[in-house]
């Protein structure tokens, strides 16, 4: 190993360390449901990563998935970030990293039946909607956080690994987003267009709608579920022409320089065409509304249809932040979500110089002083967040893999609740 990855390797060991009391997490989190990916559930993951790296870490998953169940959510949030499909997602995804999966496994069939229930009440809700007449979704029909794109993703995990039953729930999301994508709300605004008053914060959209291009809340979510999904042997009708839509309606939309894109395409400008100014900073660069996500989703999309022209443009897109110092970056703080753990993970071997500068930045801004040995930036404030999305359980996870800490070889990663795998 070199030295940035003893010292990533080292980082996230200190981190997690820092997290093995679920009372530690709770404490920094009273805001928010335990059974999130934002709370336990979200440490509980990044403990059954390191599993293989020492046995206290393995333990503690299982406290923090036990301590969690004790703080049943009063009502449930859709999507598999939020409660309770946070803890479904992280008892799913750790199965293959525990040295002894066995004991997880009743409770891992019990997350998957519930999960693929939700996916297939709502793709039915969607669809009854529909048969009153053209209805714009919204973004807990489609998208990563909240839809059918992130569930979906963590049911073909389930499902890989012969959690049969996740079947029903995978075949609707996969049917649901297709049909999405391949029903345009008009003869130039996409499927997943958004009104202004159906968008779910409508402060500052703008009257005509829009069309979100994100890996979080845009079409490059569902375009990458679709496109791993294919890729596994996975296919609806309809399946490759979305693919196919998808990824031509993005490579369309980028910005004048090729490689970025604006966060949303408003109606007015899908009416009128592509415009040529580069759009306002917005986490550009980051997983959630940037090139890194976007890129990803564009070559996983790419390796699905086998067309190198979208695979290339992926890897463009997110090796082109090496053109640039990562201070510069249209990011915000370290986490996956909003900041370089993000960019580090979207990065592969392709973009080697793009993923040292952000590994770079990760390891760097390590300080030992605070809580949790890294702070979350957000909105101008440096909270501890022990959170997997937008707190240091998920930065730890990606320097776990930067150090390439001992994981055994598994059929689907964490990382596939970002559908960046």
């Amino acid at each position: 190993m070199n030295t940035t990855q003893t010292q990533a390797a080292n980082q996230a060991l200190t981190i997690a360390e820092r997290l093995l009391n679920p009372q530690t997490v709770l404490a920094a989190t009273p805001e928010r449901p335990a059974t999130c990916l934002q709370s336990l559930a979200g440490t509980a993951l990044l403990h059954a990563r390191l599993s293989h790296t020492d046995p206290q870490f393995e333990k503690a998953a299982h406290t923090h998935w036990s301590t969690a169940a004790t703080y049943a959510p009063r009502h449930a949030a859709p999507g598999v970030f939020a409660a309770p499909g946070g803890m479904a997602a992280s008892m799913i995804l750790a199965e293959a990293y525990l040295t002894d999966p066995e004991p997880h496994r009743p409770a891992v069939h019990q997350a998957v039946r519930w999960l693929s229930d939700q996916a297939t009440i709502k793709a039915a809700t969607h669809h009854d909607r529909l048969r009153h007449g053209p209805t714009p979704p919204t973004w807990d029909v489609y998208d990563t956080i909240t839809g059918l794109a992130g569930i979906g993703r963590i049911l073909l995990a389930a499902l890989t690994n012969r959690h049969h039953h996740a079947e029903p729930g995978l075949n609707a999301a996969l049917t649901t987003l297709t049909t999405l994508i391949n029903t345009p709300a008009s003869r130039t605004r996409p499927g997943w267009w958004l009104p202004a008053e159906g968008h779910p914060s409508s402060t500052g959209v703008p009257p005509s709608g829009v069309a979100e291009t994100g890996m979080a809340h845009g079409i490059a979510g569902p375009m990458a579920l679709l496109s791993i999904a294919s890729s596994a042997g996975w296919e609806v009708n309809g399946q490759a022409a979305a693919i196919r839509a998808a990824a031509r309606w993005l490579v369309t939309w980028r910005t004048p320089d090729t490689t970025t894109w604006p966060p949303y395409i408003t109606g007015h400008e899908l009416d009128s065409g592509p415009p040529t100014l580069t759009p306002a900073p917005g986490r550009r660069d980051a997983w959630c509304y940037g090139a890194p996500g976007i890129g990803r989703a564009l070559t996983l999309a790419g390796h699905a249809l086998s067309d190198p022209h979208l695979t290339q443009a992926g890897d463009l897109a997110i090796a082109s932040l090496a053109s640039r110092p990562a201070n510069l970056w249209d990011t915000e703080g370290l986490t996956l979500c909003h900041g370089s753990s993000g960019v580090l993970q979207c990065a592969s071997t392709r973009q080697s110089t793009t993923a040292d500068a952000a590994a770079a930045t990760a390891v760097s801004a390590f300080d030992g002083s605070n809580l949790f040995a890294v702070r979350h930036v957000r909105e101008g404030t440096v909270p501890d967040d022990p959170g997997l999305l937008t707190g240091v359980a998920g930065v730890a996870l990606a320097l776990a893999d930067l150090g390439t800490l001992p994981t055994p070889t598994t059929t689907t990663q964490w990382d596939a609740v970002l559908l960046l795998s």
